[in-house]
């Protein structure tokens, strides 16, 4: 019958619920300044992140590495190369793919976002000891698999 069972389960203490409700609201508060700051989406932030952090590679690279969808990264690409923080170089050893790197607009971009990254990120565990963020961390690297 539907509805039956209805009362034992929470939506609020369902694990993937409370995930995706703090990734969100997480996310929203940081997009707040890289969206303000270079109008920047998430997906170019994310696009942005692996090619400062990674160095140049492809887009499959980031798809692969970021797990986001090929017509995303492709998006986030045009709109990275728009603004000139990225270029796209034909490979040498196969003309249907290219080679993404930060421009050195790019880089600047990247350095003042992870810095201020770093400083959300610590303002985010700022509630929690340094044992409770220890595992926070460990547990959300668990389930992520990385």
């Amino acid at each position: 019958m539907p509805g039956e069972g209805a009362d034992e389960f929470d939506l609020r203490g369902f694990l993937p619920y409370l995930l995706n409700m703090a990734a969100e609201e997480s996310s929203a508060r940081f997009q707040q300044y890289y969206k303000g700051r270079y109008g920047m989406l998430r997906t170019e932030w994310r696009v942005l992140f692996h090619l400062g952090r990674y160095g140049a590679m492809t887009a499959k690279e980031i798809c692969d590495r970021a797990r986001m969808h090929k017509t995303k990264v492709s998006r986030a690409v045009a709109a990275l190369q728009a603004k000139r923080f990225l270029t796209r170089s034909p490979r040498e050893d196969d003309r249907r793919h290219e080679t993404l790197a930060l421009t050195s607009q790019g880089r600047h971009a990247y350095a003042d976002l992870a810095a201020q990254a770093q400083q959300f990120d610590r303002a985010l565990m700022a509630d929690f000891s340094a044992e409770e963020a220890r595992l926070l961390r460990q547990a959300l690297v668990r389930i992520a698999k990385l």
